[in-house]
């Protein structure tokens, strides 16, 4: 397995996780963009929204209520939080296994980079 978030989230390599169930796994970016910046990564392997199919609509459903989840449990849900999910390298996605972005904390500027 050389995907690195099928690695963390198969517990291969250590992340600080902010919540997981059998589903998903979230925990901070390494590299963060806001003072909340949380990956919420499917357990299965999909490599990103333009490859996801119809049989993939109720994960794709689970990660959106995670980010929300997220949100809350990290404290910016009341004031305003931001969901990315980047697609293909034109769009900035580095690692090829569907994940999304839950940044906040900060007012976020738009349009983004």
């Amino acid at each position: 397995m050389s995907c690195i978030f099928c690695r963390i989230t198969a517990g291969e390599i250590p992340a600080s996780r902010v919540l997981e169930d059998e589903h998903l796994v979230a925990f901070h970016d390494l590299n963060p963009k806001a003072p909340v910046h949380v990956l919420v990564v499917p357990r299965e392997h999909v490599e990103s929204v333009g490859t996801a199919t119809e049989a993939r609509a109720e994960l794709l459903g689970r990660m959106l209520l995670a980010c929300r989840r997220v949100a809350e449990q990290c404290g910016v849900a009341g004031g305003g939080f931001r969901v990315v999910l980047n697609t293909g390298p034109d769009a900035g996605q580095t690692v090829p296994h569907l994940h999304a972005h839950v940044l906040g904390g900060r007012v976020l500027s738009w349009p983004p980079g």
